[in-house]
């Protein structure tokens, strides 16, 4: 399982994002996929991202798992679950 946070650098927001990656990283020590949407647009076209940030979980086979939207971030535990 592929877990992706893509958001934008120096917006309102980032700030939070980051935040939120590094307390999931001291918490649990694992890290997840980040990608700026600018540099990805095929990536974020294909699963149909155009709010950031999102953080999406995305199986083997391609398919999305789960998928959290703006601003208000996930619990660590449910993007975790995703994770293992």
């Amino acid at each position: 399982m592929r877990v992706v946070c893509i958001y934008k650098d120096n917006q309102d927001y980032s700030r939070s994002v980051e935040e939120w990656i590094e307390n999931l990283y001291r918490q649990t020590g694992r890290e997840i996929e980040t990608m700026d949407p600018d540099q990805n647009p095929g990536f974020c076209e294909a699963y149909d991202i155009v709010e950031y940030p999102t953080i999406v979980a995305i199986a083997n086979d391609s398919s999305v798992r789960a998928m959290w939207r703006g601003r208000e971030l996930p619990l660590l535990n449910e993007v975790l679950s995703y994770m293992i």
